[in-house]
């Protein structure tokens, strides 16, 4: 993505989402959704940045940004708009060179570690909960939507996941300022759509043993919402792709008619050891038929968004030791791998993306 290094990698943690095919008025197949990344690289290399940029924005109509709240720089002074103009719009002016759609999405929490305030704020003995922290994260989203003036934009992730796991006084502290940030952007901004994230995999009740919990409290929580993103990892709750119930996107925007966009998410090509100890087990081509599975979630929902937060794999090996240890459940994420060869599931994206794209999306 090309803004500031430490954040490239922290944003790459995550996501995922493509594909969905339907049937136009003449019997031609065509897909509901944007397809796209966010880019990134597997390791602290801007040439490499470059290199994985030029390869995802040829299987593109849009591009992410979803970045954690550059909370040590704005709170030493850095104005938002020198932040934004040095880390964002260089790239977001490429993008707009390709017709991308533009989403853009403010994390105000943790992306690692749902328990806790951002790294960098809590390093600043800061929390969301307190009122310059939240008038930091206004200034910056406000900043990043006039600046940037993307298609789309989101005011935080996983909510759902953050009232259950964070302690109340950071959710609330979330609460009361993507609210806030919401009133700020209409008050300049009448077009762009403004969202949060969910996350699939605890609506369902599948990270907890529970039942189905659904988001309602998230529509109420948040009431500016005109489309819900999703933040779905179904590999932490399912041995196989095909084992995913057919309404696991369509069923959460509860009879509200809003469309949905999976915002992050994806499937690991390799075994790997999850949150609880249990082993992981998958392949490449377990990948491979996740993102045929994931087509058929997207076309169910009707989807307007599928997007790859990471292109490539994560090269755990050359991360700074200030980057949580929890980045090793989403290193094989990647379409392609830490040397930029293509994993099998690349070749199914393209598929999906040479499907025309719906007149009118």
């Amino acid at each position: 993505m090309v803004p500031s290094l430490k954040n490239l990698v922290i944003i790459g943690i995550l996501s995922f989402l493509f594909f969905a095919c339907r049937k136009g008025h003449a019997g031609i197949a065509q897909r509901s959704y944007y397809m796209g990344f966010q880019n990134s690289a597997p390791r602290l290399d801007f040439n490499l940045y470059i290199q994985s940029l030029n390869l995802w924005s040829q299987r593109a109509d849009a591009a992410m940004i979803s970045t954690e709240v550059p909370w040590d720089s704005l709170f030493n002074g850095e104005s938002a708009e020198n932040y934004v103009a040095a880390n964002y719009k260089g790239l977001t002016d490429y993008y707009r060179s390709k017709n991308f759609k533009l989403w853009v999405y403010i994390d105000p929490e943790n992306g690692l570690n749902r328990t806790s305030d951002a790294v960098e704020l809590a390093a600043l003995g800061k929390s969301i909960a307190q009122p310059d922290a939240q008038q930091i994260y206004r200034r910056f989203a406000l900043v990043m939507d006039s600046m940037l003036m993307p298609d789309h934009f989101g005011l935080a992730l996983e909510t759902n996941l953050i009232r259950d796991a964070a302690p109340d006084s950071i959710y609330q502290g979330i609460k009361q300022a993507a609210n806030a940030a919401a009133t700020d952007i209409r008050n300049v901004d009448k077009k762009v759509k403004m969202s949060i994230s969910v996350q699939v995999e605890y609506a369902w009740g599948k990270l907890g043993g529970s039942t189905y919990l659904g988001v309602s409290q998230d529509f109420s929580d948040f009431p500016f919402i005109e489309e819900l993103g999703l933040s779905s990892y179904p590999y932490f709750a399912f041995s196989s792709p095909q084992d995913i119930p057919s309404d696991y996107y369509s069923k959460l925007p509860e009879n509200k008619n809003l469309p949905v966009f999976v915002s992050e998410g994806g499937w690991t090509s390799q075994p790997i050891t999850g949150f609880s100890g249990q082993p992981i087990n998958s392949s490449p081509q377990t990948q491979q038929d996740y993102i045929r599975r994931q087509g058929q979630l997207l076309n169910q929902a009707k989807a307007i968004g599928a997007f790859q937060l990471v292109f490539t794999d994560i090269d755990i090996s050359s991360l700074p030791a200030s980057v949580p240890p929890s980045i090793k459940y989403f290193a094989y994420l990647g379409l392609a791998d830490t040397n930029l060869i293509p994993r099998p599931a690349l070749a199914t994206w393209d598929s999906l993306y040479k499907i025309p794209l719906r007149s009118g999306n």
